[in-house]
């Protein structure tokens, strides 16, 4: 099984942003600190999702287990719904990201059991 941790982080809102992606496969592990841009904490969280699933599409095969601390990316991904149609464009970007995975699951935790996702998110936030 592999274990995705997502966040995102902003400096703002909007402001200055980024995306925390750790996944751990077994005793193998990978750390990505992704810079953003100026965007909105939401729009950061659904990056986080786009680029965590851009990176496990080698892993599409296996079982994902995917957490998050972000209710609004939880519920996108658990209802295939999207309330706010201001996020729509990353709706539309995760659902055929999704639809590769044989077995993906997604579950929502506390922001302290994120902490290594969190830590990558707010260094690429100020990554030059």
């Amino acid at each position: 099984m592999i274990e995705l941790y997502i966040d995102g982080a902003s400096a703002g809102n909007p402001g200055p942003s980024g995306a925390g992606v750790f996944i751990k496969n077994g005793d193998q592990s990978q750390k990505h600190a992704i810079p953003l841009g100026i965007m909105s904490n939401h729009e950061a969280e659904y990056e986080a999702l786009i680029h965590g699933l851009t990176l496990c599409l080698p892993y599409r095969k296996q079982i994902i287990s995917c957490r998050t601390d972000s209710q609004a990316v939880f519920g996108a991904v658990e209802k295939r719904f999207i309330k706010n149609k201001r996020y729509l464009n990353y709706f539309e970007q995760m659902i055929p990201l999704l639809d590769q995975y044989d077995l993906f699951f997604i579950k929502w935790i506390p922001s302290k059991e994120n902490h290594v996702a969190d830590e990558l998110a707010r260094k690429a936030v100020f990554y030059k």
